[in-house]
């Protein structure tokens, strides 16, 4: 009996594990609408196909990802099936691809590596499976971190949708929702294109998996208009190699549809709104479902032409009985003082209309007086500002020639070929994204707003530096990107706009710091000034004063030590500071040359 029980109970059923992962609400990037509709149809296709485990997960970070990856792949050991489906997004470095958890940022492109999950690792948790290991990526959007990270080596490749994958495990198949080096689409519906195809074709019993991925293949080409194609890599054996095996044939099967069609039927025979209802109830979907609704609509059709039939006929009862009635002359006259009632009003509203429609044309005319009378000041307040620039430019170079020396023939700083170039700019030609970056942290650095180096993309040093210039210029522009308009407001400044802040001892003079220098017995103060040395009151005793006496007299005798006096020596070749260790003394009458000068002369320790 025993042998009996055995020979005639059924065949051990293979193991089959899934893991699906759904990532929709990312930390760093928009938020996308379909993976979290796809993973949950997805894990119930599998559930329904009558897997032993299905696991689905929704919106993981970094370490969860790892985590489940790390237990399916304990469950893997026992399966014969083992099937991992990811939607999300997804990436390609150097040829390599990865999948994107929600808490990944991705400044650099040397952070892929810490906070993602390689797609090694998903092979990794479905290679203990003993016939079928299959991972399915419906990760090849567009990448939302490309703009945004920044390259660590120039030569370093971000490539556009997933890279190509050649597994080396046998028996293992890689689903792309699209080609290597394309992107899927997440199409209008509730569902991308390629999960509801996948839930279409892939449970269906008996069928082998490539032949099931060439169907989703078909049916995603043509609801993308021939835009998206799936792809699958890797091989399987000569044998067919179904997701559902299809139940051996045991005698005549009954048709699952009898019972629907025999409700359907009863239906029919009641042909009331409850009973359709009913049966929507119990059968929602289906071709008979579909029947349904067209009952219930045929039923609604005829209720609302009953009500209408019934309508029509109380209304000309009305009529007929008020024309039997023959209406008094009142509630003719009350009808008659309604309809005039009803004129006045129309006539009343129709001037009103008029007289807004006249409110707001003045009001247009108003607004466009202000923005002349706005422009027209605007444009006066550029003037004046120009021609300030031009005079502080002027008085500039007139410092710059009394402070060279007279045989040099040195050429303009280049700080002032800058502002002379600002006050004629020329046509802005058409430029790329790094060369506007770049010409607009130059015009930062040359207003005074920008100390480090220009370079070809936006930085956060950029963006503090264009706050600091709308902060001092009085603009708003928008400090997020390199706009052209920025570039034009930076050009239209002919000189510095942010403060020049120099050190603890220096000062502003023009565009440069210089050190500020006191005269003999003053100091720099802690306000940044000169102030004054306090003299130290000596003990009155008679040594002292000797010795002060002493020291007074070594001063006198000795020559006094060489400084600037910050005087100014003229002669006919012009005029020019006095040199350190130089002071200038009223000329003898022997000396011609000095009292042609003046009668003075420079004389120098």
């Amino acid at each position: 009996m025993f042998a009996i029980g055995l020979a005639c109970g059924p065949a051990h059923a293979d193991r089959r594990v899934a893991l699906v992962i759904g990532n929709s609400a990312y930390k760093s990037a928009p938020k996308l609408g379909n993976p979290v509709n796809d993973a949950t149809l997805v894990g119930g296709m599998f559930k329904k196909a009558g897997f032993d485990s299905v696991d689905v997960r929704l919106d993981l970070s970094a370490s969860e990802m790892r985590r489940m990856l790390r237990e399916f792949a304990g469950r893997s050991r026992d399966a014969d099936m083992a099937v991992i489906y990811y939607a999300g997004h997804g990436i390609e470095l150097d040829g390599a691809n990865y999948l994107i958890p929600t808490d990944a940022t991705l400044e650099t492109d040397g952070d892929v590596l810490d906070e993602t999950i390689p797609v090694e690792r998903a092979l990794f948790a479905v290679e203990p499976a003993k016939q079928l290991r299959l991972i399915i990526l419906d990760a090849c959007r567009d990448n939302p971190f490309a703009k945004s990270m920044k390259r660590t080596l120039a030569s370093r490749a971000v490539g556009r949708g997933l890279a190509k994958v050649e597994p080396t495990s046998p028996n293992t198949m890689i689903a792309f929702a699209a080609k290597a080096g394309s992107t899927a689409s997440d199409g209008d519906a509730r569902n991308s294109p390629f999960a509801a195809a996948l839930v279409e074709h892939l449970p269906k019993p008996g069928l082998d998996l490539r032949k099931a991925f060439g169907f989703v293949r078909d049916d995603v080409l043509k609801s993308t208009n021939y835009k998206q194609e799936p792809y699958v890599y890797g091989s399987l054996g000569g044998d067919d190699v179904p997701l559902v095996v299809r139940p051996a044939a045991t005698g005549p099967q009954a048709n699952p549809q009898d019972a629907i069609r025999r409700d359907y039927e009863l239906a029919l025979q009641l042909a009331t709104r409850d009973g359709w209802e009913a049966f929507l109830a119990a059968y929602p979907d289906g071709f008979y479902a579909n029947l349904a609704k067209g009952q219930l609509n045929k039923i609604a059709a005829e209720e609302t032409r009953a009500s209408a039939e019934q309508k029509a006929k109380a209304a000309e009862q009305e009529k007929t009985r008020l024309i039997a009635e023959r209406a008094q002359k009142a509630e003719q006259e009350k009808a008659a003082a309604a309809a005039k009632a009803a004129e006045e009003a129309r006539i009343a509203a129709e001037k009103q209309k008029q007289i807004e429609q006249a409110k707001a044309e003045a009001a247009e005319h108003q607004r466009k007086v202000a923005e002349a009378a706005a422009a027209k000041a605007l444009a006066e307040k550029q003037a004046v500002e120009k021609a300030k620039a031009e005079l502080a430019a002027k008085q500039a170079a007139e410092r710059a020639e009394q402070a060279a020396k007279p045989a040099a023939d040195r050429q303009l700083p280049e700080v002032e070929n800058q502002k002379v170039a600002a006050l004629s700019p020329g046509p802005t030609p058409t430029l790329s994204a790094a060369d506007l970056a770049k010409s607009v942290q130059s015009e930062l650095r040359r207003v005074g707003c920008l100390t480090s180096a220009a370079e070809g993309e936006w930085s956060s040093a950029a963006q503090r530096s264009l706050t600091l210039f709308n902060k001092y210029a009085g603009t708003q522009l928008d400090v997020k990107i390199a706009s052209v308009d920025a570039l034009d407001a930076l050009k239209a400044k002919p000189g510095r706009v942010c403060p020049l802040v120099c050190n603890f001892g220096f000062k502003a003079d023009g565009d440069q710091c210089v050190k500020i220098t006191c005269r003999a017995g003053y100091r720099v103060g802690d306000d940044n000034e000169c102030e004054k040395v306090p003299e130290k009151k000596p003990v009155a005793t008679r040594e002292d004063t000797r010795k002060r006496d002493a020291d007074r007299r070594a001063s006198e005798t000795a020559p006094s030590a060489p400084q600037a006096s910050g005087q100014i020596f003229c002669n006919a070749a012009g005029c020019r500071p006095v040199g350190k260790g130089c002071r200038i003394e009223r000329a003898s009458t022997a000396d011609a040359s000095a009292v042609m000068a003046g009668r003075t002369r420079e004389v120098c320790n």
